[in-house]
This record gives C-alpha cells, sequence and structure tokens, in this order.
C-alpha cells in the first residue's frame, strides 16, 4: 500500500497529539486524531483520560461540517463497540468522511478488524499500516497487555561507572543528579504501576508516587500509579509510606502468609511460589488482569535480576553517574554465572542521551 508525503505528515501530526494523553489515558491506549481535505487540517482531537471522549469524537466536534467527504487520520483503529462510550467507527460514519487511515490495528477483542469493518460496510475507504512500528510502540504497554496477557516491563535502573548502585553497607543516595531523578518521574507518570520488593521497602522507605514539575502538570495531571510490593512474608513495616494515602497500593504475598494487624486493610494478592520465591509470571498476569499497561520496577539487584534472568524484562532504563564507588559496593544486578561468553546478556540501544550530569541509555534485551 503506498501513502503520500501528505499522508505521512497528517499521521506524524496525529502520533504527536496522541502523545499528549501520555500521563493520563491509562488504561486505555493513547491515541491521535487528524481530520483533513488536503493540505488542510479541519479537526484534531487525542484521546484524554479513561472514560473521556475518544480522539475521533474531539476532531469531529472541530471538524463539524467540514468532516463530510474528508480524510480522517488515527493512530489506532476506531473502536467498534459500546464501552463507556459509543462507536467511534459509527461516528465517523454518521459524519460522512470518505477515507480513514489508520496507524495500527487494535487487538483488543470488541475492536480486533471490527471498526475497520464497520467503516468498508459503510463504503468508506480505509487504510491501515501507515507508521504502525510508531503508533505501537506509543502504546507498547497496551499492545503487550492485550496480546501477551502481562505488562510492558521496564527496569529502571542507576549505576555508578564502574556498574555499582550501593556503598556495601546500603546507602545509595544519591548516585545520579537531580536532573535524572527529576526525569523518572515522569517515567513513573506514563506507567499503569511501580513495582518494588520488601527488601527496597524496608531500606528504603520509598514513597513510590509522581512528582512532576509544572510544565508536565500542565500537560495534564497523571493518575496516580499504582504501587506494587512484592513482599512474600508480609513484612512491610508500620508507618511505611507505601502505606499511605498518596497512591493505591497491593501486596503481593504467598499464599497462607500471616496477615499481620496493620495490613488486614490493604489490598492483597496471594501468589503461588517457585523455588521458594514468589512467582513472578504469576505476579504479572494478576498485574494485566488489572489492567497494568506499563509496569515500572524500581527495585533491588535481586529483583531486577531475576526479571532480567526469567526474560520478563522487556526494557532497561539505565542511568550512569560519572561517579565511582569502588569494588566492595553493591552489583548493579543479582545474575547467574555464565560459563562462556556466548551466554552473555545482550542488549539493544534504543536511545542514550546526556541528563544534567548523567547519562541515559535505553535498552532492551535481544532474544
Amino acid at each position: 500500500m503506498t501513502f503520500t508525503a501528505l499522508d505521512h505528515l497528517h499521521m506524524a501530526h496525529a502520533l504527536r497529539l496522541a502523545e499528549r494523553g501520555l500521563f493520563t489515558t491509562q488504561p486505555n491506549p493513547r491515541v491521535g486524531c487528524v481530520i483533513a481535505h488536503g493540505e488542510q487540517v479541519v479537526g484534531t482531537g487525542w484521546h484524554q483520560r479513561a472514560g473521556g471522549p475518544h480522539a475521533e469524537v474531539f476532531a469531529l466536534r472541530e471538524a463539524a461540517q467540514d468532516a463530510r467527504g474528508a480524510t480522517a487520520y488515527v493512530t489506532l483503529e476506531p473502536c467498534a463497540h459500546f464501552g463507556r462510550t459509543p462507536p467511534c467507527a459509527d461516528t465517523l460514519v454518521a459524519a460522512g468522511v470518505a477515507r480513514v487511515v489508520v496507524a495500527t490495528e487494535d487487538p483488543f477483542a470488541q475492536v480486533a478488524g471490527k471498526g475497520i469493518e464497520k467503516l468498508r460496510a459503510a463504503g468508506i475507504a480505509v487504510e491501515a499500516g501507515l507508521l504502525r512500528e510508531q503508533a505501537r510502540e506509543l502504546n507498547v504497554g497496551f499492545f503487550s497487555r492485550i496480546e501477551r496477557g502481562w505488562p510492558f516491563v521496564r527496569l529502571k535502573l542507576a549505576m555508578s561507572l564502574d556498574g555499582r548502585t550501593a556503598l556495601a553497607e546500603g546507602e545509595s543516595r544519591w548516585i545520579t543528579g537531580e536532573a535524572a531523578r527529576a526525569d523518572v518521574q515522569r517515567w513513573r507518570a506514563r506507567s499503569s504501576a511501580i513495582l518494588t520488593g520488601s527488601g527496597t521497602v524496608l531500606a528504603d522507605d520509598p514513597r513510590l508516587t509522581v512528582r512532576l514539575d509544572a510544565s508536565d502538570e500542565a500537560a495534564g495531571g497523571p493518575l496516580p500509579p499504582l504501587r506494587v510490593i512484592l513482599d512474600g512474608r508480609l513484612g512491610t513495616p508500620v508507618g511505611s509510606q507505601v502505606l499511605d494515602a498518596q497512591a493505591p497500593t497491593v501486596l503481593m504475598h504467598a499464599a497462607g502468609a500471616p496477615v499481620p494487624a496493620h495490613l488486614s486493610k490493604v489490598d492483597r494478592i496471594a501468589l503461588p511460589e517457585q523455588d521458594g520465591r514468589l512467582d513472578l509470571h504469576a505476579a504479572l498476569a494478576e498485574l494485566a488482569r488489572r489492567e497494568v499497561n506499563e509496569l515500572h520496577v524500581e527495585a533491588g539487584p535481586t529483583l531486577c535480576g531475576a526479571l532480567l534472568a526469567a526474560g520478563l524484562a522487556d526494557e532497561l532504563l539505565l542511568y550512569v553517574a560519572p561517579v565511582l564507588l569502588g569494588d566492595t559496593a553493591r552489583p548493579l544486578l543479582a545474575l547467574p554465572p555464565l560459563a562462556r561468553m556466548a551466554e552473555r546478556w545482550r542488549l539493544q540501544t534504543l536511545d542514550r542521551r546526556i541528563v544534567g550530569e548523567d547519562m541515559r541509555l535505553r535498552l532492551r534485551p535481544i532474544p
């Protein structure tokens, strides 16, 4: 299928619009829409919050009568079912658009090609696949949850130049600078949930909430990500900041673990164990059932290493500080020993940039 330069221009615009919902649409996907007659754009919109109007509705409202005979560029297949809002495919038909260009199909069972079928049945020309890879990347967690049955797992890590994360006795604040720590907040904000282990709760008493600067807040305040604590024996102590009312929290624990009084009213999920540890596959499946798209992990070397070794880590967000901590300091990841260099974990570099005084690498494991 051949798309024109103008088609590419309008779909790129739609993708930029979709990105404006980066912090606010979950568990729904981020979607943008542009309605145009040739070069003239007559309507734009993006999905702003779950439960609110979809991107197509905002764009059609702006276009009004000018939508008739126009082309609609949508970053995700228009929905074909009644959910919290009416089907967007029907709305596009009623508006009289002549053509719809879709970046990528929607794998959600109630859509999954039905939106495109509805449009074509109404005589609308539909073309799909323009900037598909970029549209899927924008909603990498949504596609992971729907297609694989578990969230997209991103490990946030910070280390010194010699690959250390904390001093031998555990002190780790702060390896990275203020700019890097502010950057982490945006990655937290785009996530459905933030996961850590009970060891990190005991050692650092983290809050695991999102704190954005004024410019990010102006773009739309984020929904508080769910805080997920892997706590096999329910040892999270009284007064822990993850138990405050700043964001919802769920504790994942071993079946049969005694429940302390101060945790009796906290949301809890019992998981099976594997080799004496909580089953990580089961944990991710449970989070998918709770509509978690992107899972942001801020944990110690044991849990992060276990996720990577199990093939469950989809991405590493690694901040490297220009400091040295020495060979007695704690390592980045606890991984099983390798017998041969051919067994090494290989990573693809997606992005590298300087954040303040630190370097940020975005990496994905190569199977």
